[in-house]
């Protein structure tokens, strides 16, 4: 019967109106975006069948499950592949009119699968055989999923055959807590996502000292329609309902504290609805010397454990990385994702996936993310560059899922403290030059870092604003982003930070010690004293496709690696910062610095640095 009705939807779509978008959809750094959904036809067979088992997911509280795909086709190809919808009944005639097609008696699907997998991937028989089994991992998404056989490719898909439905036991339930780091240093806020709105449940975290007795915050609901949306894909077949965005705001705390927590919902009825019981450690007091921990990297990507959703190894790091750094866990105390996160470009679906893959990190320590080219360049949308980068999300998707302190998240720059450090976070997608309200924010943030009590001041952002020895930057022969250090350095320079972070090149450099070209200090792996200026380090290696460096040979490049990997700081007190560079793929050092000095080399003068002075008593 369902298979009837599934046939009867799809019917339905011959005499609905459309035109071609002639492939505006397709971004390529997306695997989805090489799917012609908008091409399909219809070819059921009677023969073709597509089976998933279970049928119940999550009966333990579980938010992923495995399922089982057993399949059979009468005419089997090479380019067959399976489809997972979600919501299970993808006739979206409504989506359609988003769509604008008008292509006359055409079937069609209105919008792209949460993933794909080609038929043959675990069966090289397939195609003599005609018959494959299939392991995927689902996540709980809000809705119900259906699989279907397509024949022709990506390119020309034919609608060869319908699954059976399947669906978590609660479909709504809060998943994927994202902490981060809240206004002031006493305050962690927790972001999750269900499918409940506030007039279906109330939503709150749980919250204690473990053991001891809990109390409740309420948390605020978010989420983001099609028509904020700025483009296609994001407009039309990347489109899918991102539920329901929480976050509650866990105040008063003490520095230092082990806390657990869990999310809830009143239903109603009075019944409740809760997620899976997770704890973190709450931020040291500004200042306050103890051992403290923090990793930094950008351009991180997003990857299907089942080998789903693969194109052209676009993104074969971002496991890795997160396994290394959940393995790790106990030794980190924050995370900064410093842009580019899941490389969704407008397939809204990848968000849930990418949440879900973070989750074992983000719900752990503060996972305070930035703004990249990924998530904000469309064009005519404000943002600096005027790429379509983003595939139409113009920075919605990442400002609603993921909670920043700053003043206003559609500009995504913010200052953060944790213990010694202070951060001062870029939003490199908008302007950062001399006179703009962005400027005028950064040399606020980095004039207001109390150097006797937080040393360690870090500016970070995704494009390079500093220095990079990418191939591109090579050939433009500034190795920098155009314009990227022009104003910035003075402030660099004048309030004396210590190390620029910056991804977008997908690679990792170290850079001297440097003011205005020029390496201000000789040593490499031990700095002592006054440095003189900040050292610079791409650390763009995450997760997605590695970017190759220039022939042309830096004078102040120290280190370089074409691998996956990330950074990782450790303040041991006021005078001692120790800098790593690890492989996601084995979790070692392969670069590393220290950087020791008492609170007056700080305050000493250097080249364009120095405090007035006068000579009267």
């Amino acid at each position: 019967m369902l298979k009837l009705l599934l046939f009867a939807a799809i019917i339905a779509f011959f005499n609905y109106p459309s035109k071609t978008l002639a492939h505006e959809h397709v971004h390529g750094v997306q695997p989805l975006s090489k799917i012609d959904i908008l091409s399909t036809t219809l070819a059921l067979h009677k023969k073709a069948s597509i089976k998933v088992s279970p049928a119940l997911l999550g009966l333990k509280n579980e938010d992923t499950e495995w399922v089982t795909v057993e399949l059979q086709s009468p005419h089997p190809s090479p380019d067959d592949w399976i489809g997972i919808f979600s919501p299970a009944n993808f006739n979206a005639s409504a989506t359609c009119e988003e769509v604008g097609n008008t292509r006359v008696q055409q079937p069609f699907i209105c919008t792209a699968p949460i993933k794909y997998q080609y038929a043959n991937y675990s069966n090289s028989d397939y195609t003599k055989t005609g018959r494959s089994t299939l392991k995927f991992q689902l996540i709980n998404q809000r809705a119900d999923f259906s699989f279907a056989l397509f024949s022709g490719g990506l390119s020309s898909p034919k609608l060869v055959a319908l699954s059976n439905t399947i669906s978590f036991a609660n479909p709504k339930a809060p998943v994927y807590p994202r902490l981060a780091l809240g206004e002031t240093w006493d305050v962690m806020t927790v972001t999750w996502t269900s499918g409940y709105d506030i007039d279906e449940a109330v939503p709150f975290v749980e919250w204690g000292l473990p053991g001891a007795a809990t109390m409740r915050s309420p948390a605020g609901t978010l989420t983001f329609t099609r028509n904020q949306m700025c483009a296609a894909p994001a407009r039309t077949v990347g489109w899918r309902d991102p539920g329901f965005i929480h976050t509650s705001f866990l105040k008063d705390l003490w520095p230092n504290t082990v806390y657990s927590y869990r999310m809830g919902h009143i239903l109603s009825n009075g019944s409740y609805i809760w997620s899976k019981m997770y704890k973190f450690k709450s931020a040291p007091f500004p200042g306050q010397s103890s051992l403290q921990r923090v990793v930094i990297f950008g351009d991180m990507g997003k990857a299907e454990r089942d080998g789903s959703n693969e194109y052209a190894d676009y993104q074969p790091g971002s496991l890795n990385t997160t396994d290394q750094l959940a393995n790790d866990i106990d030794n980190i105390d924050a995370i900064f994702l410093i842009g580019d996160m899941p490389y969704a470009n407008g397939y809204i679906s990848q968000w849930d996936q990418y949440t879900a893959q973070v989750e074992p990190l983000a719900s752990a320590v503060p996972f305070m993310v930035a703004s990249g080219n990924h998530e904000r360049d469309s064009p005519n949308s404000g943002s600096f560059y005027d790429t379509d980068d983003s595939g139409g999300e113009c920075g919605v998707p990442a400002e609603t899922i993921f909670y920043v302190p700053a003043k206003n998240r559609a500009k995504f720059w913010y200052s953060a403290d944790y213990g010694m450090f202070h951060f001062c976070i870029a939003d490199t997608e908008h302007d950062w030059r001399a006179g703009t309200e962005q400027y005028k924010f950064l040399e606020e943030c980095l004039a207001s870092a109390n150097r006797h009590k937080q040393p360690w001041l870090i500016f970070a952002g995704h494009r390079p604003l500093g220095y990079s020895s990418n191939s591109w930057f090579g050939l433009e022969g500034s190795f920098e982003e155009p314009m990227g250090r022009d104003d910035l350095q003075k402030l660099w320079q004048k309030y004396k930070v210590d190390i620029a972070f910056w991804g977008h090149v997908h690679n990792y450099e170290r850079v001297c010690p440097i003011y205005q070209n020029q390496c201000v200090n000789k040593e490499k792996s031990h700095y002592s004293g006054v440095v003189n200026g900040t050292i610079h380090v791409v650390a763009g290696g995450g997760g997605s496709h590695l970017s190759q460096f220039s022939t042309l040979k830096t004078v102040w490049s120290i280190y370089q690696d074409y691998d996956f990997g990330f950074t990782k700081l450790t303040a041991y007190n006021h005078s001692s910062l120790l800098f790593e560079y690890k492989k996601s793929s084995d979790g070692k050092v392969y670069d590393s610095f220290t950087i020791s000095r008492d609170y007056k080399d700080v305050l000493a003068c250097v080249h364009d640095g120095c405090e007035a002075t006068t000579w009267a008593t």
